[in-house]
């Protein structure tokens, strides 16, 4: 893929690997640039039916890369850059693990609660540090920060910057599953493969609907779903999950 991106697949699972250790893969111009790419990448698979997002070395990701500076306006690259790679995660018909060591902070912190699931070592943490360089949390955090939490819980975490543990992540419900700090990987790895098996089109559709009912009323979310069992029903998956059940086997989806 590229030195500051790795991108490998073991079976039907992706896994981008934010490749910047030694500047704690904070985020420059080429590492969103190629982060964007890699998640198109894995969309437009259709090999690929999971994507697991992880940085190499201790960190997830710092956030943005301070000492690389900001050459022109951060409402552009916010906008231009950062905001595709966001969409990417959302709009993508799989579900994206976020694999987290060391921390997640900053924009890194966005990236990752934009995935659909989270994995933290037991020794990592989430921190929203924007309070101590005098800016506002951004690329979606305070949207998602809100919804997660509770205005209150979010504000607080915020503005008080406060470091947030792997086990007080998973109380949250900011992440799902904390692991020993050297079993993440495999953790996450088995985690995703189990999920490959799963039905593609149900998985595809669950995730579309609940995005939606993230921030849309019930009655919308209701007509959405039923939309979807529609077309689900009858599906050659669909077929095969209900056989699959009566024949007391494990099934086989095709995403068809």
């Amino acid at each position: 893929m590229s030195d500051i991106v790795k991108y490998e697949q073991d079976g039907a699972v992706a896994v981008i690997t934010l490749y910047r250790p030694d500047a704690m893969n904070s985020f420059h111009t080429e590492l969103r640039a190629a982060l964007a790419f890699a998640l198109e990448k894995a969309h437009e698979d259709d090999s690929v039916r999971v994507v697991v997002l992880t940085g190499e070395g201790r960190t997830f990701s710092a956030g943005a890369d301070l000492k690389a500076g900001i050459d022109r306006d951060v409402s552009e690259i916010l906008q231009v850059e950062y905001r595709p790679i966001q969409e990417a995660i959302t709009n993508m018909p799989k579900p994206v693990i976020a694999a987290v060591p060391g921390s997640a902070a900053g924009i890194g912190l966005s990236i990752a609660l934009h995935c659909d699931l989270m994995i933290m070592a037991d020794n990592a943490f989430l921190l929203s540090p924007f309070t101590t360089i005098s800016l506002v949390p951004d690329g979606g955090l305070n949207w998602l920060l809100v919804h997660q939490l509770g205005y209150r819980r979010a504000f607080q975490l915020s503005v008080e910057s406060e470091r947030i543990p792997a086990d007080r992540c998973v109380e949250l419900g900011l992440a799902n599953k904390a692991v020993p700090a050297d079993e993440l990987m495999p953790a996450a790895l088995e985690w995703a493969q189990a999920l490959a098996e799963r039905a593609p089109l149900s998985m595809a559709a669950t995730k579309k609907v609940m995005r939606f009912a993230a921030f849309n009323d019930w009655g919308k979310a209701y007509d959405m779903e039923a939309k979807f069992q529609g077309e689900l029903l009858g599906s050659d998956d669909n077929k095969e999950g209900i056989q699959a059940f009566f024949d007391k086997r494990k099934p086989e989806f095709t995403g068809k």
